[in-house]
């Protein structure tokens, strides 16, 4: 006597077998472009106030709210943009933030206040507007506050990425013995860098990068093929990135110019520095100004436009995990598209 299909299915499932041809996922073509999502500053200021009042570094590690994709199905889907998780942490004057570290890397990007200090292995990074301070996968952090005022800074992880690979450790302070590190006095000389490192060379010896030397850089930088300024933050050790799996860089588009569209399979989280403008992003038109994040996920045609002086707009993305895969896929596009859907 012959079996029905459904006796089948029920025999293979049972020993956990599955038909590919039944498969979601296989010989299908694959769902469009998921839709941008702007966090814009002036409405999440206010929301980053009351995390003040609601707790503190001491009660719960870091004072961190994520900024979660649309598309995350739960506070567990913890992604901003592909592989890639933003959040804006925050202290008050005289607050601290304990050491650990993790594998997960990790940098911070200062949008609000002074006088907060990162220590990464021990190394003392003071953040000022602006600047860029990593703390690559398993290096020591905490995070002190000396200055008068509340700070905001952005935290971007490649911690959808290690969630996935299993690869999640985390070991908290404290230090028992600080690691050797280089300072970054030692590579402050362009083109030149000493024959002996001390310390781990597995990721950038450099932990800060002042907005000001980006800023100088990016006067210089030629135009890109869509016409926007670029420049990379890199590891002075072997040019690469200066972190490894997440992709950091600076853009300018120069005042009351447009880029051409760009696609790619990489996903974007930007955070606008300075200026105002709007970038059309899939069907999606998004107005932004001074410290309101963005992102761009894969696929979308993406394109920026700058109101009246430069605007400048810091980049993160999964680019250089997808570089490393020998997956990373960039196309250049002609004019940009017809604005379909003003983001307010």
């Amino acid at each position: 006597m012959s079996l029905s299909s459904e006796q089948i299915l029920q025999q293979w499932h049972a020993a956990r077998l599955a038909p590919l041809w039944n498969s979601p996922n296989a010989h299908k073509p694959p769902p469009g472009p998921v839709p941008s999502h702007l966090w814009r500053w002036n409405d999440m200021r206010p929301l980053i106030e009351l995390a003040f009042q609601e707790t503190s570094p001491q009660a719960v590690q870091r004072r961190v709210l994520q900024m979660l994709s649309p598309t995350a199905k739960s506070l567990s889907d913890e992604h901003t943009c592909g592989n890639v998780l933003a959040a804006y942490q925050c202290l008050l004057p005289g607050e601290t933030a304990r050491p650990h570290r993790h594998t997960m890397n990790a940098l911070r990007f200062m949008l609000e206040g002074s006088g907060v200090i990162t220590l990464v292995d021990g190394k003392e990074c003071p953040m000022e507007f602006g600047d860029l301070v990593l703390t690559p996968g398993m290096t020591w952090h905490e995070h002190r506050h000396d200055g008068s005022e509340p700070v905001v800074w952005l935290d971007v992880l490649d911690v959808p990425l290690h969630m996935y690979m299993g690869s999640v450790v985390f070991q908290p302070g404290p230090i028992a013995e600080p690691p050797v590190t280089m300072p970054d006095a030692a590579f402050a000389y362009a083109n030149v860098a000493p024959q002996v490192t001390l310390g781990r060379t597995d990721h950038s010896p450099v932990f800060r990068y002042p907005y000001a030397n980006v800023v100088g850089a990016l006067r210089h930088a030629p135009k890109s093929a869509d016409g926007v300024r670029r420049v990379r933050y890199i590891n002075p050790l072997n040019g690469q990135g200066a972190l490894a799996l997440l992709e950091a860089s600076m853009m300018q588009i120069d005042a009351d110019t447009a880029s051409l569209p760009m696609r790619s399979n990489a996903n974007l989280v930007v955070a606008v520095v300075e200026g105002e403008g709007e970038s059309q992003v899939g069907d999606q038109c998004i107005r932004w100004s001074a410290r309101d994040v963005f992102t761009v996920p894969q696929h979308n045609w993406a394109s920026h436009r700058a109101f009246g002086q430069d605007a400048r707009l810091f980049v993160v993305s999964d680019a250089d995990a997808m570089q490393r895969l020998n997956l990373l896929r960039e196309e250049l596009g002609a004019a940009a598209s017809v604005e379909k859907d003003n983001t307010k």
